[in-house]
């Protein structure tokens, strides 16, 4: 039973990266490499960023919300926008469309953190002798994580490679890569500083994830469109 609850609560957490690839045009056009490349770019940027954790952020003795400390975490969880820029722009990819660039490097993205965060914890936990829901949310957390990396991979693209976009837009792209990218730091104020518990963060992390998919979506169409 305990085998069967982990193997659930895998498929739900990497299960999506896998059909999202293969339901996709990704897999028609072998963007695996870029995936790859992707993914590795993100656990140079999660060292980078362990190294700036431990070295600027002190050790809180308990676990109530502490703003200056938290301003620094969503200051250093920028250097994830600057590993998004180097995997949009720096790296060498097959001669592939943006629109399939950007969706393959969130996707690449989206499974480095899954992994580097989930595994090891649902390999622990979810093989217990007790059922606990916490793993299944953490499956859904990881279903939000992939959204929003996909998002983000999609308004970074927009802003640093796309040149003829629509002036208008470009502050509302910046903002939504804003509120994105500060998603670490937004929930945890919802649970550390207000309380939340772990389903109603969870929830609040799907909804926002689907309303900035369709945010991105929408701009991403507007900046499509050829210029009157």
């Amino acid at each position: 039973m305990t085998l069967f609850h982990f193997f659930n609560c895998a498929i739900l957490t990497f299960g999506p990266h896998a059909v999202y690839y293969s339901a996709t045009p990704l897999s028609e056009y072998d963007t695996l490499g870029t995936s790859i490349k992707a993914a590795l770019v993100y656990l140079g940027t999660a060292l980078v960023k362990l190294v700036c954790l431990a070295t600027f952020l002190k050790v809180s003795e308990n676990d109530s919300f502490d703003p200056y400390q938290e301003l620094l975490k969503a200051l250093i969880g920028f250097i994830d926008v600057a590993g998004l820029y180097f995997a949009l722009t720096q790296l060498t990819h097959r001669n592939i469309s943006q629109n399939h660039k950007f969706q393959a490097v969130g996707l690449g993205w989206a499974f480095a953190d899954s992994v580097l965060h989930r595994l090891a914890p649902l390999w622990v936990g979810a093989r217990g002798p007790e059922f606990t829901w916490d793993f299944i949310l953490q499956g859904l957390e990881a279903n939000a994580n992939l959204v929003l990396s996909i998002s983000l991979a999609a308004l970074g693209s927009l802003m640093w490679l796309r040149k003829n976009k629509p002036k208008t837009l470009i502050p509302i792209i910046y903002a939504c890569a804003g509120i994105v990218a500060t998603m670490p730091s937004i929930t945890s104020y919802l649970r550390r500083g207000l309380g939340w518990h772990f389903p109603k963060v969870v929830g609040f992390e799907l909804f926002t994830s689907l309303v900035m998919a369709f945010i991105s979506w929408q701009l991403f169409s507007a900046c499509q469109r050829p210029s009157s």
